[in-house]
């Protein structure tokens, strides 16, 4: 029987246990939410809890311990001057798991976790700046095909054999894009 033996061992040796929920913690603090297996969330939400509680005491003393158990001074930093404060009313209870289902490719049980007092701007950001590069990146193709089209259609001697001789662009095949195996190998890139 596994009685008073807490400690959720996660398949790995002690010191590797302790550097993964160190630095899941620095993760947690940096991002703010991370997306990890349920079993290294339930593991990671003491340690983090530990630390904000050391960052609402503020000391000297308290910041050396969290640096000695954390190893990133980025993250002590960041923990002492805005995750703490935000949790200066809150007595314990600073994290939050949601659980979101089965992975695909091992089915493990995933699961977020995020601080509750959590600023809601660092969510929204990069969801935009993905959006803005996709459609950033769609207009390029069609800009080169133009710039194709244009030689073809000055190299006609007269007005007259253009119309007559050259097709809507509507009908011309548009060529295809080669991949990686239809090259040969004089051809470069």
């Amino acid at each position: 029987m596994r009685h008073q033996k807490k400690t959720i061992k996660l398949g790995r040796t002690a010191e590797h246990r302790k550097a993964l929920l160190a630095n899941q913690v620095c993760s947690l603090i940096e991002h703010q939410r991370i997306k990890t297996t349920l079993a290294k969330a339930k593991a990671v939400r003491p340690l983090a809890e530990r630390m904000v509680t050391l960052g609402k005491n503020g000391s000297i003393h308290a910041r050396r311990t969290a640096l000695a158990a954390l190893r990133q001074k980025n993250a002590v930093k960041k923990l002492f001057d805005d995750i703490a404060p935000r949790s200066a009313e809150r007595n314990g209870g600073y994290t939050r798991i949601v659980k979101l289902g089965q992975r695909k490719s091992d089915s493990a049980s995933m699961a977020f976790i995020e601080w509750v007092d959590m600023a809601e701007v660092v969510e929204e950001k990069p969801a935009e700046e993905k959006k803005a590069k996709r459609k950033e990146t769609q207009p390029k193709p069609r800009e080169t095909e133009a710039k194709r089209e244009e030689p073809r259609v000055e190299e006609s001697p007269t007005e007259e054999e253009k119309t007559a001789e050259t097709p809507t662009p509507a009908e011309e095949p548009k060529p295809k894009k080669r991949r990686w195996f239809g090259r040969t190998s004089g051809e470069k890139k």
